[in-house]
């Protein structure tokens, strides 16, 4: 089918321009359906005759997959642009520890469950379990089945055994594993058990051009939702894959290799398998299977993966209130900063380490810094003054002082009209509160 322009789409919408969709108006959202932008689906009230006549063009042009079920299932793919500044990144990659059926999987899945951290005010996790089959059938289908028992973590198979794998997905019956991974020897059978369990499937092979074969002939056995996972041998060779199956996706729209990707990091130096993994993260696989478990090793992961999936669009906030550091008493200080996340998230950890219980009164900045939010007058005498008053912060203190950020000592005097208080100019850099608060604050406390 031809490719269809945003006109050719707006004709075939209601062109009631509800909005139900999101977007505005019909037009523009013809226009983002024609950019590949959006799913047709996003519009309620599209007719049966326009979804037929729409199928092949309106899809996006990665599909999206659903791996596992409940609360813990993984999103992948359904990516529409290269670069995040494009527009964003929807779907953030999801991270599975590797675990072979010789092992003790009980303990690996706690050991995952185990591997949450939070950053900037948000949990980050490993999503899923990559079983990989190295004994017989019997011995990957019982462990398989413990490894559900054990943890709530979507699972990925790892085999070419047909009937191991479906052996295993009998003790897996409604947990939408993915089956990993069809060939061009097995893809028939791995299909049908694909279609009958209502499973992803991820294809393997050497070569793009006998991924793009292998889907095509899986698709006709009515098999689609899948997941590419491309044989590589350095970790060139698989940046080299992933960004050429990108961009064949998304900028040459290529149905057949138009799925999310799945790696594996090469196990040996643990500190190379980490800077593997953040790599595969940034560019630009959907899923990152690693056999490193330890805290150290999988956190810089889930750090690079929250930063890069952050959506550019939104800013990083906190709530604009009074919270507690510790359980702060009468002669506590009152440090004001803005609601940027990364500042607050960073102050209240150096207060913390000072072991001095506080006050942190955040102002409304809209998730601007201390600096941008005071170019941009968002962080003025003013705004400081009505916020420290809306959240009562000298309301808990039996003081009038307020500590304020170095870089802003300039707005001392007129924070001082606005709020009748004491302004106390603190250091710079969050760094320099622990020292601030161990001596300057203690002196100010004593002559309370």
């Amino acid at each position: 089918m031809a490719k269809l322009t945003g006109i050719d789409i707006y004709k075939l919408l209601p062109k009631t321009n509800c909005g139900d969709c999101q977007v505005p108006t019909c037009m523009a959202f013809a226009m983002q359906v024609a950019a590949k932008k959006a799913a047709l689906e996003k519009c309620p009230h599209v007719s049966e005759q326009a979804k037929q006549a729409l199928a092949e063009s309106a899809e996006p042009p990665m599909r999206t997959v659903t791996i596992g079920t409940g609360p813990r299932a993984l999103q992948i793919g359904g990516e529409t642009v290269l670069f995040r500044h494009e527009e964003k990144f929807h779907r953030a990659t999801g991270v599975a520890l590797r675990v072979s059926d010789a092992e003790d999987v009980a303990k690996v899945a706690q050991t995952a469950l185990g591997l949450h951290f939070i950053r900037a005010g948000k949990e980050v996790r490993v999503d899923l379990i990559a079983l990989e089959q190295t004994q017989d059938a019997g011995t990957f289908a019982a462990k398989a089945a413990e490894i559900a028992r054990n943890c709530d973590l979507p699972i990925v198979l790892v085999s070419s055994d047909p009937s191991a794998l479906g052996l295993a997905l009998q003790g897996l019956s409604g947990k939408r594993p993915l089956i990993c991974g069809a060939n061009s020897q097995n893809y028939a059978e791995l299909a049908a058990l694909a279609k009958s369990n209502n499973a992803p499937l991820a294809v393997q092979a050497d070569s793009l051009d006998s991924l793009a074969t292998l889907t095509g002939e899986i698709k006709k056995l009515g098999v689609s939702d899948l997941v590419l996972a491309p044989k590589t041998e350095t970790p060139r060779d698989t940046l080299t894959k992933l960004t050429q199956l990108r961009r064949l996706a998304l900028e040459k729209n290529f149905r057949a290799l138009g799925f999310p990707v799945m790696v594996f990091t090469q196990p040996g130096d643990p500190f190379q398998e980490t800077s593997q993994a953040i790599t595969y993260v940034c560019k630009y696989a959907q899923i990152v299977v690693m056999a490193g478990r330890e805290p150290w090793q999988v956190l810089p992961v889930l750090t690079a993966r929250f930063n890069i999936f952050t959506d550019p669009q939104v800013p990083n906030a906190v709530e604009a209130k009074l919270y507690r550091v510790g359980d702060p008493g009468r002669d506590a200080p009152v440090i004001v900063t803005t609601n940027f996340a990364l500042t607050y998230f960073t102050v209240e950890g150096e207060v913390e380490n000072s072991k001095v219980p506080a006050y942190i009164a955040v102002v409304e900045t809209n998730g601007l810094g201390v600096l941008n939010s005071y170019a941009d007058d968002k962080l003025s005498g003013e705004t400081i003054a009505a916020a420290v008053k809306k959240c009562g912060a000298l309301d808990q203190v039996s003081h009038k002082k307020l500590v304020i950020p170095g870089l802003v000592a300039v707005l001392k005097g007129e924070l001082e009209d606005e709020s009748g208080c004491e302004v106390v100019v603190g250091p710079e850099e969050a760094a320099g509160l622990p020292g601030f608060l161990k001596n300057d604050w203690k002196r100010l406390a004593a002559a309370l």
